[in-house]
């Protein structure tokens, strides 16, 4: 591996055997130098979740593949810490079988794992393919064409971008903000041999009749690439403007730092 080539950190959450993170890794080699370290098996829908009370396994399945039993987010910690050569100049996680719109991000291990990178201070995104083929070259091309420009551009600190790409051949591109990913609530209670109850929670995403211009949703349904720009902040700055309003009885309105009376006062 060369030192004077970019490295790039590739993750998911499909784990490491996933159609759409090789074929992600294949491309990319165009752009620079590619390690893989993902989890071992599928890890869809564990968010931010870091495994702090697990010891973790890893096996080296190829050179430069590192497949971690773990969560996607245990793999970039692992690999910008401790199991690449050097700290990777960039961090993909992706292309995950399905899409990634609105909360979903919330949810997500493939956008976690992008969101661990912008944390650890490397620019990061995360990329998710509608439909149920795999066909994954649409979006390993865009990842490249993206990566160039991330790191040509820069990304500023604690930031990333979401990238959700559509059914069939995209029709471009576009910036878009968060849009509303509506599922059906469902909890499904079932019974076992033993008599006892278990639950399956969780129904299927729900057409959103109320998709606004200019969101992930609306793009990816207008056949366009949704480049979403997500910040580590999550700071509501309306109401925090509202807030100072607000009167809790029994407790003094402080600015941090000032001194000021006591709780209860």
């Amino acid at each position: 591996m060369s030192s004077s080539r970019l490295l790039i950190l590739v993750s998911n959450d499909d784990g490491i055997h996933a159609a759409g993170l090789n074929r992600l890794a294949e491309r990319l080699a165009e752009v620079g130098d590619v390690q893989v370290v993902a989890p071992d098996r599928e890890r869809s829908a564990t968010s931010h979740a870091i495994s702090l009370d697990t010891p973790l396994r890893v096996t080296e399945v190829r050179p430069g593949w590192h497949a971690v039993s773990g969560t996607p987010v245990d793999c970039i910690y692992l690999g910008v810490l401790h199991l690449l050569p050097r700290r990777p100049d960039l961090v993909i996680s992706g292309v995950n079988h399905g899409v990634n719109l609105g909360s979903d991000i919330f949810y997500s291990g493939t956008v976690a794992a992008a969101v661990e990178g912008a944390i650890r201070g490397v620019p990061a995104f995360a990329i998710s393919r509608d439909g149920e083929v795999a066909d994954f070259e649409a979006a390993a091309e865009f990842a490249c064409a993206l990566s160039r420009a991330v790191l040509d551009e820069g990304l500023p600190p604690h930031t990333l971008l979401n990238v959700n790409v559509p059914k069939g051949p995209p029709r471009g591109y576009c910036w878009t903000r968060l849009g509303r990913r509506v599922y059906r609530e469902q909890v499904d209670s079932r019974v076992d041999l033993r008599g006892r109850s278990y639950y399956w929670i969780g129904g299927p995403a729900l057409p959103d009749a109320t998709e606004a211009p200019g969101t992930d949703c609306a793009a990816v349904v207008d056949g366009l690439i949704s480049v979403t720009p997500l910040d580590l902040d999550l700071t509501c700055r309306d109401l925090r403007e509202i807030l100072p309003l607000w009167r809790v009885n029994g407790y003094p309105a402080l600015e941090p730092g000032a001194p000021g009376g006591e709780p209860g006062a």
